[in-house]
């Protein structure tokens, strides 16, 4: 292991500070290193294996796939892609699909569309976009620039103009930046890199309600908190509203590289139109495959219900953690998306955890979070649970 390591760090571009594993497979829940140690996984490849791993319903799906094509390019249809959006359509209830390759594809996708849809409302070009303080929505330019997090944007600046910044769950802040400029509001439903906080269903009310008003477009990023981790199939499903345009990844692949925007007919109608947007891999019969199986799978093991279940299983025993411990100051979540609030660093703490054969990671310097594959049973959050007080 320590040879591979070596040599990676010799080959491959210094921006992760990897932990000091290298992963040989993965069954079910857990994940095995190429010296045979099993680890509990609560990490799920960042909120992506929402099905856990060699699930073999899925595996198969996959190499009968690569056994017809894996890629044709736009310039012609795929069955596995018509499929797809199809199933996605009804899970969403939103109307419109572009396919891309990552969740930052999905969020620069959705930027362009609701800046070409001002466009053609009004003919001008210096529209203005509120995002939120401590959100993140990826590392391209675009998904940077609304990226609430000083520390992400300061390198690389300027980057896109016109972008202002409110608060999550303070209505407020988001009308004091509302000008006529302003053409979108995009938000994670409940954001997750910045510390787990979900959005009031009261906030989230009033902000569609003033995007309505004034014909701004309300953008959800659904990326981490979508496909079922919250309880429902999206998490803005929850709260009675639906978004002008939603983006999603992650999950929605289960470990293929795949995203998407889905849009509403009103959008999708006044925005985007043919060579004002593309992407050579976006939609390619193996990832659309992916998608497909995804979403029959969700509907046969009955993952939501799962999600429910074992999601408020897992709630109790992290809020008797907060009780028990005075380290902890907070938990947050829904679903299985959850974080403990630290009164100080917890990199610590996940390195003694990783020691004994946990996965977690943090959102923030002193927030574990917890966003374990959707498969996961009651049994394996006493595992958890038991592995964590002791690093306690």
């Amino acid at each position: 292991m320590k040879e591979y390591i070596e040599e990676a760090e010799q080959d491959l571009l210094h921006t992760y500070n990897r932990y000091q594993i290298v992963w040989d497979k993965g069954d079910g829940v857990h994940l095995y290193d190429i010296e045979g140690k099993e680890y509990l996984d609560f990490v799920s490849g960042i909120g992506v294996f929402a099905l856990g791993y060699n699930n073999k319903a899925y595996n198969d799906a996959l190499k009968a796939q690569i056994d017809k094509i894996t890629h044709t390019s736009n310039y012609y249809y795929n069955i596995p892609a018509i499929d797809a959006a199809r199933k996605l359509k009804a899970v969403s209830g939103m109307d419109r699909i572009f396919y891309t390759n990552s969740g930052a594809e999905a969020v620069e996708g959705a930027i362009k569309a609701a800046r070409k849809y001002a466009f053609l409302r009004d003919g001008n070009t210096d529209h203005e976009i509120i995002a939120l303080n401590h959100s993140f929505h990826g590392r391209t330019m675009g998904a940077l620039s609304v990226t609430g997090n000083a520390h992400y944007r300061e390198a690389f600046e300027p980057l896109l103009p016109g972008i202002k910044y409110a608060d999550m769950n303070d209505f407020e802040s988001i009308r004091a930046q509302v000008t006529d400029k302003t053409c979108a509001i995009i938000m994670e439903t409940v954001q997750g890199e910045g510390g787990i906080y979900p959005a009031t269903k009261e906030f989230l009310q009033q902000v569609r309600t003033l995007c309505d008003e004034k014909d701004i477009l309300l953008i959800l990023d659904e990326i981490q908190c979508g496909m079922g981790r919250t309880g429902t199939m999206f998490a803005w499903q929850r709260y009675g509203i639906k978004p002008d345009i939603m983006t999603s990844a992650k999950a929605i692949g289960c470990g293929v590289p795949v995203g998407a925007f889905m849009l509403t007919e009103k959008v999708a109608q006044n925005s985007l139109t043919s060579g004002d947007h593309g992407t050579t891999y976006g939609g390619n019969p193996l990832a659309c495959a992916a998608i497909s199986k995804v979403l029959d799978l969700f509907e046969e093991q009955k993952i939501l219900d799962n999600v429910n279940e074992v999601g408020a299983y897992l709630s109790a025993k992290l809020d008797e953690l907060v009780e028990k411990y005075d380290y902890i100051k907070e938990h947050r979540g829904v679903g299985l998306l959850h974080g403990l609030e630290c009164n100080g660093p917890v990199g610590d703490i996940i390195i003694k955890a990783l020691d004994k054969g946990l996965l977690l990671i943090n959102a923030g310097t002193n927030v574990i979070r917890f966003i374990p594959p959707l498969v996961i049973t009651r049994e394996n959050v006493d595992e958890m649970i038991a592995i964590l007080e002791e690093c306690l």
